[in-house]
């Protein structure tokens, strides 16, 4: 499963992102990181393997569900799974992110193991 998996980190806390890489590299995938949606999508643009997006879902400027929309909306990345992370975790959240286009929900704090399924639950569905 993670043979040849590059997983984007889209979240503007880079406490965040260190965490989330720490653990995602120690379970041998490999990670890119931005801090905005507009920097993710250079990201994605310049690494066009990219696997999969985690979209933290509230963030300044663009958030979240616009960035899913921005990535789906994009000829060379609308096919790049993303899943959607947030802190909200409010009744309703997880039909608004699958319904603004994300594969699969996670809510923060984030359980490791569920973060695992969710990935390879979104990477088995793509084959």
């Amino acid at each position: 499963m993670t043979k040849n998996t590059l997983i984007l980190i889209i979240d503007d806390d880079n406490r965040n992102i260190f965490a989330l890489k720490m653990v995602l590299k120690s379970k041998g995938f490999d990670c890119i990181a931005a801090n905005s949606v507009t920097e993710g999508i250079k990201l994605l643009e310049q690494y066009p393997e990219t696997t999969l997006v985690l979209m933290d879902m509230m963030m300044p400027e663009i958030d979240g569900y616009e960035g899913i929309s921005v990535i789906k909306d994009h000829e060379k990345t609308k096919k790049t799974p993303v899943i959607a992370v947030t802190a909200q975790a409010m009744l309703g959240d997880k039909e608004k992110c699958l319904a603004a286009g994300a594969a699969d929900y996670i809510s923060k704090p984030i359980d490791i193991d569920k973060l695992l399924h969710s990935i390879a639950k979104v990477l088995n569905d793509r084959t």
